[in-house]
């Protein structure tokens, strides 16, 4: 398959995985490793991809947007900006060899959030009090996370925010793309400045990324997302194996 082909249908899929469900970067991140980008250029790469899917996905849920576990939007969204900010820095400052033997771990905690996510803040949520002390923090380094790589962290703070009782998945999924959205935004930018964005394998993929968000979002607010969850673990565990053996093994 042409290159270029395989990283627009690789955007649109994981545009409107983002959308549904969470986990886009499962798809954009091994295809664009996968047509010669390098680990570190290539995370950047898909962060600045699949950032449009995610702003087009924002807007829709946008009557969606209010507090998290009683906190405010505006500390929120500023924890997770300069988490972003964080994260997204310190990704450069990481040299991609270390990046290849770091990713199948980022990678395997992504899944496990994927898998066990549900388990872990139903386990947690009747012990865990939500406080905007104990959610700033908490969202601070969610944000550092999505910054710096940033694979299934929507699904990390729908669970985390249901762990203090932020309510159902489905009305707390506007602020998980808002936030999501916060942190990728500044990443983005540091991304840009820093010249790490491989822009000739970006464009095909920014594009589907962003017909993919759009289209996913409409799809969000009328279907359940369990089909899109399974489909998205089945993925995430393939990936993760991948890398593993790419890592370590090859």
């Amino acid at each position: 398959m042409n290159d270029m082909l395989l990283l627009l249908l690789a955007g649109m899929l994981a545009g409107s995985m983002n959308a549904l469900a969470g986990g886009g970067s499962f798809v954009s991140l091994p295809a664009l490793i996968s047509v010669g980008v390098p680990s570190v250029a290539a995370n950047a790469t898909s962060t600045f991809s699949l950032f449009p899917g995610r702003l087009a996905s924002s807007w829709v849920y946008r009557d969606g947007f209010g507090k998290v576990c009683g906190v405010p939007v505006l500390p929120i969204s500023l924890a997770t900006v300069l988490g972003g900010l964080c994260g997204s820095m310190l990704l450069l400052l990481t040299p991609s060899r270390v990046f290849d033997a770091i990713l199948p771990w980022l990678l395997l905690i992504a899944t496990g959030m994927l898998v066990f996510g549900r388990r872990i803040s139903a386990a947690f949520r009747s012990r865990a009090s939500a406080r905007t002390a104990t959610i700033v923090p908490i969202q601070f380094l969610l944000g550092v996370y999505g910054g710096y790589f940033g694979g299934a962290v929507g699904l990390m703070m729908l669970a985390t925010w249901s762990i203090f009782g932020g309510g159902e998945i489905k009305e707390l999924n506007p602020m998980r793309m808002l936030m999501v959205t916060a942190a990728n935004a500044v990443a983005v930018i540091v991304f840009v400045a820093a010249g790490a964005i491989a822009w000739f394998q970006c464009l095909p993929m920014l594009t589907g990324a962003l017909l993919g968000g759009w289209a996913g979002a409409h799809v969000g607010l009328k279907l359940p997302a369990s089909a899109v969850r399974a489909l998205t673990i089945a993925l995430a565990v393939a990936t993760t194996a991948l890398f593993f053996v790419r890592a370590y093994f090859s």
